[in-house]
């Protein structure tokens, strides 16, 4: 029971963290990105951002969240809403 209870509040701590990060670097427009070159700055491994970039871009109203292309992997396309 006690492992569903600390579950949450990290994936939640993640989400709110990358969150924040996007808004920051998306703050004068357009911002492209790969998870594997954010990776560092966020604290998180590639696929956690990945799995929260398609969390976030169905729940995020302050950012326009896009799949935008694949190569070697996913670039992301973010900019404010």
């Amino acid at each position: 029971m006690s492992m569903s209870t600390t579950a949450q509040p990290s994936t939640e701590s993640k989400e709110h963290r990358l969150k924040r990060y996007l808004r920051k670097r998306a703050e004068d427009g357009e911002l492209y990105f790969k998870g594997k070159f954010i990776a560092d700055d966020v604290g998180m491994s590639p696929k956690e951002i990945g799995a929260l970039m398609v969390k976030l871009s169905d729940s995020a109203n302050d950012l326009e969240i896009e799949k935008w292309s694949y190569t070697s992997a996913t670039t992301w396309r973010v900019e404010p809403a």
